[in-house]
């Protein structure tokens, strides 16, 4: 006889889940599995609110299992760990991104590059090896594999810290594969929400000179002043593209609303880069005439493997680079989501879980 999902998964959890497309969250009661040998369970602090989870918790992008426990910028203490763990220890501080797991075998895993393996297991709305759905941060623990928990150096904030593990890394990643980490190049940075703004951190640590992309002039006083933006260009301002063609070595696009991209091909040097990290709704026009034209290259990147993500986390702490945070308690979680799709918040909301998740 089949065993049921309590018999599988006999550890209670609890947390906030969306029952349905309305994506309303409300408390529910579930299982997680016991600490296996090469596990890590963690007592979760803090879960950072991607733009991501508002997407999936109302099925915007088509493939949203129910109920689904949203959240994959999670950080916490470890509290068990398995007998064959070989880099935690009870009571360190570690943290959770977008993956629990990958075949660990293919090219892409041998590399290092697990966050493309096409067997990757999301943190949440996703089957795990087990045949059980995943569950996600906004809840008050969860035991992950070794390989995919992050250590937390001792010197970071931990709310601050929890959006790295997805902001964070998808904006590193791309500045450092795409050789656009060398002092004195110019970037720039489409968007200045959640992910922008680590962009801007990043590129700036990393020596860089940075221009701010936007339709909104009120950003540009906390991009030069607050974030250490060099310069700022208003995106539907014919004069001020005109004046910047031709300046960029490559440019971060974070915005997933839909957008013209013609205009931000021309900001780019001849080999300039135009690299995609949000994903607009519909397909984006190509024009191939302004690729040719310099040998542009358009191209798209998507968080980072387990290494790459942890040395992302120590340049971050190295370089005092956290995320700006709006901390909320739990049962504000709604709110939350609806002040996010309009963009509401400066520049991410963090969950302070372990204050404020209280088991009905």
């Amino acid at each position: 006889m089949e065993k049921s999902l309590e018999e599988v998964h006999p550890v209670k959890a609890f947390g906030w889940a969306a029952k349905d497309t309305s994506g309303l969250l409300s408390p529910f009661k579930f299982s997680r599995r016991e600490t296996g040998d090469k596990d890590v369970k963690l007592k979760i602090l803090y879960c950072g609110i991607c733009h991501t989870d508002l997407h999936q918790v109302k099925n915007e992008w088509g493939f949203s299992q129910y109920p689904m426990v949203p959240g994959h910028e999670i950080v916490g203490e470890v509290t068990e760990v398995g007998s064959k763990v070989e880099k935690f220890k009870v009571g360190e501080k570690a943290g959770v991104g977008c993956l629990v797991g990958s075949c660990r075998s293919c090219e892409n895993c041998t590399n290092d590059l697990e966050n493309y393996c096409s067997k990757g297991i999301a943190t949440y709305n996703a089957i795990y090896h087990d045949g059980t759905p995943t569950y996600g941060g906004y809840s008050d623990m969860i035991v992950v594999d070794e390989h995919f928990v992050i250590h937390v150096p001792e010197n970071m904030p931990l709310a601050a810290a929890a959006p790295l593990l997805c902001a964070g890394i998808t904006t590193y990643s791309p500045l450092r594969y795409f050789g656009l980490d060398k002092p004195g190049l110019h970037i720039g940075v489409v968007g200045l929400g959640g992910l922008g703004h680590v962009g801007v951190k990043f590129a700036k640590a990393l020596g860089l000179k940075v221009t701010v992309i936007s339709t909104s002039q009120s950003k540009q006083k906390e991009a030069i002043e607050h974030l250490g933006a060099d310069s700022f260009l208003i995106s539907t301002d014919p004069d001020q593209l005109q004046a910047a063609m031709g300046t960029m070595d490559g440019i971060l696009d974070t915005v997933s609303a839909d957008h013209p991209i013609h205009p931000l091909i021309g900001l780019l040097k001849s080999h300039g880069k135009l690299i995609f990290l949000g994903a607009p709704a519909k397909p984006v026009e190509l024009p191939v005439f302004s690729l040719l034209m310099g040998r542009k290259l358009v191209a798209g990147s998507g968080i980072g493997g387990m290494k790459e993500t942890q040395e992302m986390l120590d340049f971050a702490a190295k370089h005092n680079i956290t995320a700006d945070v709006e901390v909320i308690p739990m049962d504000y979680v709604n709110t939350a989501m609806e002040r996010l799709a309009k963009a509401d918040v400066k520049y991410r909301f963090v969950i302070d879980v372990a204050k404020t998740l209280k088991a009905e």
